[in-house]
């Protein structure tokens, strides 16, 4: 793969991965218009693009992400502890429980831990049609519409209040669907978790937080799934630079897009970003249909 196309496809996946604006479908229409391959090695790209933008994730919140680190190792103690105690109680010598959930970080661990868990399902049913409906650039459009609807929800949502404390694990639940069906090429992953978080009442900026932090257990293992059948993928010795340069470019600019949309929260306005998924959305469909 030629570098300017490697610095091309990291600098859209560092974008279009954390503004609500859709990697996926970014990276779809720019295979179709731009005749880029992603069939012949190009699995490891993609895996290596999504690293990069893991690290961004990394990198931004590092303090948090840390803290819920900690927080998930006391958790597993704890649990282990109760079963240990159980077992003690059962044979005549009682113990003192310990209380799993106990702190705002411990809650935001197991929100996480509950939002995967449909992202997961929904991810590995629709996989198939995911491949299929990327490879049609009409999909990408018909969604990029979509993600702009979303948007204006968005904008319209009246600001909430809630973090972790006052979240409730059903709510969760429904954001790690939303995330789910945001695997469709044009469906903004950021746009639409973080519309379904005001939706639910979360604080603005805990909203976009949240649905960054959220990602990565959903990236890992879809990074994971992809792994799978690396043995299989041809890569070449003249792919590794742009991959490294691709997977630098992803982590750098996807730092800088994160941190703009922590900014852009203060506003709470995704309206250049309606205009642009809108435009974008009615331009591939345009592009699909005459081609």
């Amino acid at each position: 793969m030629p570098i300017w196309k490697a610095v091309v496809l990291g600098v859209v996946q560092g974008l279009a991965e954390f503004l609500p604006i859709s990697s996926s479908g970014h990276l779809a229409i720019i295979k179709e218009i731009m005749h880029v391959d992603l069939e012949s090695g190009g699995m490891f790209f993609d895996v290596m693009l999504h690293l990069g933008t893991l690290v961004a994730i990394f990198i931004a919140f590092w303090g948090d992400i840390s803290r819920m680190i900690v927080e998930g190792f006391h958790i597993i103690g704890d649990v282990l502890h109760n079963i240990f105690t159980w077992i003690r109680c059962l044979a005549g010598k009682p113990g003192k429980y310990h209380r799993i959930i106990r702190s705002s970080y411990r809650k935001f661990v197991m929100m996480v831990i509950v939002s995967t868990i449909p992202t997961g399902i929904i991810g590995v049913l629709v996989k198939d049609t995911v491949e299929l409906a990327a490879s049609l650039i009409i999909v990408p459009g018909i969604c990029l519409l979509i993600t702009a609807i979303f948007l204006v929800i968005a904008d319209l949502v009246d600001p909430g209040d809630k973090r972790p404390r006052e979240a409730k694990y059903s709510e969760a639940g429904l954001i790690g669907i939303a995330q789910g069906l945001a695997t469709m090429p044009g469906l903004s992953r950021s746009g639409t978790t973080i519309t379904a978080c005001l939706l639910c009442g979360f604080e603005k900026r805990f909203a976009v937080k949240y649905s960054f932090i959220m990602s990565i257990p959903a990236v890992m293992g879809a990074v994971v799934l992809e792994l799978k059948d690396f043995g299989n993928m041809s890569l070449k010795t003249a792919d590794l630079l742009p991959c490294a340069i691709a997977t630098l470019i992803a982590a750098m600019v996807g730092y800088l897009s994160i941190r703009i949309m922590m900014r852009l929260v203060r506003d709470k306005s995704y309206r250049g970003f309606v205009i642009y998924c809108a435009l974008a959305g009615i331009i591939a469909i345009s592009y699909g249909i005459m081609h």
